[in-house]
């Protein structure tokens, strides 16, 4: 079977220097190596053929027959990595928490391991008889929620 780490080691090598991030390294027991990367502008098909040919260059394949797919992260895919949260700031998310409650709204912010998005709530204002539409930051852990992932909006 594949080695993981030498699968991450060469796109590491192939990263370097460039604006684009690994999101994830899947290889099955098969031997299918998928290898998803992002770039705050989107990924060029040219690039994951760049990778794939730098990958392939750099395994032998008289050693391990092996199938290669390089492509970028799924825009509606929940993301995997803290890079991906910093790209999509400002932007509408929908967060799904340990407890199962989704929330959408705007990823405000990135520190570490904690997010906050910025989500549109009924209130009770002081001095009104009815609860009015307000933004409300909720805080967030991304290794403590089940997913977030950007809206896509087509409006």
């Amino acid at each position: 079977m594949i080695d993981k780490n030498i699968v991450k080691k060469l796109v590491e090598e192939w990263l370097t220097n460039k604006e684009y991030f690994l999101v994830d390294i899947a290889i099955s027991e098969d031997d299918k190596i998928v290898v998803e990367i992002d770039h705050a502008d989107g990924v060029w098909i040219e690039d994951c053929v760049e990778l794939s040919k730098y990958i392939e260059d750099h395994l032998s394949r008289d050693e391990e027959d092996y199938e290669l797919e390089v492509g970028s992260a799924g825009l509606g895919q929940p993301f995997k990595v803290a890079q991906q949260y910093i790209n999509f700031i400002g932007k509408d998310v929908e967060v799904m928490d340990a407890d199962g409650k989704k929330a959408k709204g705007v990823l405000k912010s990135v520190d570490g391991n904690d997010f906050v998005v910025t989500i549109r709530e009924k209130v009770k204002a002081e001095g009104k008889k009815r609860p009015q539409l307000q933004p409300v930051d909720h805080q967030y852990q991304m290794d403590k929620v089940k997913y977030t992932k950007y809206i896509i909006s087509f409006k």
